[in-house]
């Protein structure tokens, strides 16, 4: 067992390294002469601006870090989608911080760009907290225009929110701290309230080349939009500033002053740490990926005081449901069992995998944690539903649609973890990012896809080899070991849990040990909102 242990802590670890080594380099943006070019203008980076805005020594949750990664190559790369965005804490109050990275690109948005933006204004929309725009973009990168311009999910979309979220009551404050251009200068101009930096800020509908192209006229770029110009002549921004810090000094004065919210009242005891220790979730997390474990071992290890209440222990053994704190915060708890159950009747029940009585346990969970106005927390490492004409006719599709319905019309915050496998169907109902999660964040040991690589690469072979054989031609062995090889390779390089984070099909990709401050700040910010009636609508039984 020791062997074992060490061999999983180790690998599990080399992958973490690899996470920090991967997460220093994307913070980098578009690289250090990038970086020196901004500190020439006498201009901070995204980076340093959020660090300088947000309280001293207070946690940020970045939401999107491998944002972009792999992507646009031809284009030179985007890394972080040239923004940075995430939760953070601004004279004590949390909030949403966006910053435009001029450092990629000029800030120039690409379709993913986009995305990410939207899903940060998503996040301040879900948990009514106060959201705050640093820009310095370009606009749009013309080249992608047509993938970024005009669909529902596209560039447009953030003005809408930013009309939404004023109706709503959100707070919305701009700061203009390099280029604005085109249709990217409604987004600060809908905020509450609009600062712009003298000289480096400039704001305008066409810049003076389009200007002269357009009319005619020869025009200064500081002239046609500058911060003389906007707040002295146009009345578009409200104050200027002489640098960064000074802009961005005023914002944190406005935050001081913003008043008291109404809160959804979610349980919150002393926090306390797991009598467990943390680490060792290195080592009792299997480095194959086929292995049994006991989850129940990584639960005590993340949860305080390493309690946890288990709800119907005998029953449904494949899912465990549970009460416990998390930072204090009250939270119930579904996971995914990973050690092979034995039943009353004698079967052996494969871990991983969501059985009929699992899922009816876990629908019944969920309710209960909505009446009693508990957040959800949801642990991957699924297969998906079980298979076969026993489990047909035992109405698995009817058991697991009753435990989609339930999860999908909770209202109270849920909040998922991918630890190891997330495929197919079981992806949907451990609450996958269709399922509008608050947060959604991966441990370096996940996978995420319809089916394992091994399944899939072997179901994509046969379905290769068919369509040859179709044609008249024959496949030797040989070749179809290099086909199943390539297929493999090909498929396996997009269960990586940063292909996902990349995409925003995950918010991040995290050291298991950032689990419990990524919970609770979701928590604390979900707690800005009441929480509506719990109404699961029709179910079969």
């Amino acid at each position: 067992m020791d062997l074992e242990f060490n061999k999983n802590e180790d690998q599990f670890k080399q992958l973490c390294s690899q996470l920090k080594a991967k997460a220093k380099k994307t913070k980098l943006g578009g690289g250090e002469k990038k970086v020196k070019e901004q500190h020439d203008k006498g201009k901070l980076t995204a980076r340093e601006r959020i660090e300088y805005l947000a309280d001293k020594n207070s946690p940020f949750l970045e939401i999107g870090l491998f944002v972009g990664d792999g992507m646009y190559i031809e284009q030179g790369g985007c890394p972080s989608g040239g923004v940075v965005t995430g939760i953070g804490y601004i004279k004590g109050r949390q909030c949403v911080i966006v910053a435009n990275d001029a450092t990629v690109k000029a800030g120039a948005w690409f379709p993913i760009t986009a995305k990410k933006n939207l899903r940060a204004q998503e996040l301040a929309m879900e948990n009514r907290l106060p959201i705050v725009y640093l820009v310095d973009s370009a606009g749009v990168f013309l080249p992608m225009q047509d993938e970024i311009f005009p669909d529902k999910e596209h560039f447009g979309r953030q003005f809408r929110n930013n009309a939404k979220m004023s109706s709503m009551g959100i707070v919305q404050i701009a700061a203009i701290m390099g280029s604005c251009v085109a249709g990217g200068a409604y987004l600060p101009i809908m905020s509450d309230e609009a600062m712009i930096v003298d000289k480096t800020g400039s704001i305008f509908l066409a810049g003076s080349y389009l200007v002269k192209a357009a009319v005619g006229e020869d025009i200064d770029n500081e002239t046609l939009g500058g911060a003389t110009t906007h707040c002295e002549i146009s009345g578009v921004t409200d104050n200027k500033f002489p640098n960064d810090q000074a802009c961005l000094d005023y914002i944190r004065n406005l935050f001081d002053k913003i008043g008291a919210f109404e809160k959804a009242g979610f349980d919150r005891a002393e926090p306390k740490l797991p009598k467990e220790k943390q680490e060792e979730i290195y080592g009792i997390f299997p480095s194959d990926r086929v292995k049994p474990y006991d989850m129940l071992d990584v639960i005590k290890r993340l949860v305080d005081q390493s309690a946890f209440e288990e709800y119907k222990p005998l029953y449904g053994k494949t899912i465990l449901c549970g009460y416990a704190r998390i930072d204090g915060w009250a939270v119930g708890i579904i996971a995914n069992q990973r050690k092979t159950v034995k039943t009353k009747k004698g079967e052996l029940q494969m871990g991983g995998v969501i059985y009929s009585d699992s899922a009816d346990k876990a629908a019944r969970f969920i309710m209960n944690c909505n009446q009693r106005k508990v957040p959800l927390v949801f642990f991957q490492d699924v297969s998906g539903f079980m298979v076969g004409s026993r489990a047909e006719h035992g109405g698995i599709i009817k058991d697991g649609a009753k435990m989609v319905n339930a999860m999908a019309n909770s209202t109270v915050p849920k909040f998922t973890f991918i630890l190891g496998n997330s495929y197919g169907a079981g992806n949907y109902a451990m609450c996958g990012k269709a399922y509008d999660p608050r947060l959604i964040y991966a441990w370096p040991t996940s996978q995420l896809a319809v089916m394992s690589g091994n399944s899939a690469a072997k179901t994509l072979l046969q379905i290769r080899v068919s369509s040859l054989k179709a044609q008249g031609k024959t496949i030797s062995e040989e070749e179809e070991k290099k086909l199943l090889k390539e297929i493999a390779d090909s498929y396996n390089e997009k269960l990586s849990p940063f292909y996902a984070a990349s995409r925003l099909w995950v918010d991040g990709v995290i050291d298991p040990l950032e689990t419990r401050s990524v919970i609770s700040m979701g928590i604390e910010a979900a707690n800005h909102v009441p929480v509506e009636k719990f109404n699961v609508g029709v179910i079969q039984t």
